[in-house]
């Protein structure tokens, strides 16, 4: 069996000869401008190796991957409270979708479409200023990342803010039906923020490590959550986690992951590995199409789908 280091680079080689690569998320002006060619892959397992290949060390917007760190951090908040404002169900409809929030009453299918993570980033706006926030979410990046140069992209944020009409129509309806506490653009500044963190592969892939090893890091003796809740935020991730395409994801890959527009996928072996892949070419479910394909390669080769047998 090859090492782990050499399928890396051979997902690599496979991934450069593909034509076709889908599309980046042009509607979003700076992820627009990013180059569709680019592609890395990194993991970091429990046992401590760490293996990637690829433009691995170079940053990029994470978008909606960040959605599990804010959920995680929503849960050390208020706890099971939260899951009276956010279902646990996959939403089957477009992650910015309206109108299933209407006939649902104002309560999202799930912490990982926009409508469910904007009431996650209300959760964690509540006794502070969006700045404040902000930042205790950049700060919780920085920690289980264990690298204090992560950032969030300014530049991002602000083309998100300039043209999230969908998302201000979102949180509008969350407010009109109770299940918004602060004044929409408040939430908003926070949402559109942690959408906007850019972290590299091997840095994403290091910040995913605790849902892969029951809540704790295992270098550092840090316990970031328990290990029920790991389990449950892995079980969101997937069932949830790449919106209309979980299943399909679940179906070809196997293993727990979220996806992000900047076309990142951050995906959990759990009790072996912690996984990041980004090609910023997306499919037509707003997935990496390229990510998506290597890691189905990946847990095929390294036998890591978590319905495979032993």
């Amino acid at each position: 069996m090859s090492s782990l280091q050499d399928t890396l680079n051979e997902i690599v080689a496979e991934m450069a000869a593909q034509t076709e690569r889908g599309a980046v998320a042009s509607y979003i002006p700076e992820l627009g401008k990013v180059d569709p060619a680019k592609f890395a892959i990194a993991v970091v397992g429990n046992d401590g190796e760490v293996a990637s290949a690829g433009d691995a060390d170079e940053p990029f917007s994470i978008q909606s991957i960040s959605k599990v760190f804010t959920l995680a951090l929503a849960l050390g908040r208020v706890g099971d409270q939260l899951w009276n404002r956010v279902g646990r169900e996959p939403s089957g409809t477009a992650f910015n979708s309206i109108v299933q929030l209407e006939l649902e009453h104002g309560i999202p299918r799930n912490p990982f479409i926009n409508a469910g993570a904007i009431v996650v980033s209300d959760v964690l706006l509540s006794g502070h200023q969006p700045r404040e926030a902000i930042g205790e979410v950049l700060s919780f990046m920085r920690t289980v990342a264990d690298d204090d140069s992560v950032i969030i992209d300014r530049d991002v944020a602000n083309s998100e803010r300039a043209t999230g009409f969908r998302n201000f129509a979102l949180a509008n309806y969350l407010k009109g039906f109770g299940n918004l506490n602060h004044a929409p653009e408040m939430t908003l500044g926070v949402y559109f923020h942690h959408c906007a963190v850019a972290m590299s592969c091997l840095q994403l892939a290091n910040a995913g490590r605790f849902l892969a090893n029951a809540g704790r890091i295992e270098s550092s003796g840090h316990s970031i959550v328990s290990s029920e809740r790991a389990r449950r935020i892995n079980a969101l991730m997937l069932t949830c986690g790449h919106y209309d395409g979980s299943g399909e994801f679940a179906f070809r890959v196997g293993i727990p992951g979220k996806s992000g527009v900047g076309g990142g996928i951050l995906a959990i072996v759990p009790g072996v590995a912690s996984i990041a892949v980004w090609s910023p070419g997306l499919n037509a479910r707003g997935n990496s199409m390229l990510g998506s394909i290597a890691l189905e390669r990946l847990t095929k080769r390294m036998n890591w789908s978590i319905f495979a047998s032993r």
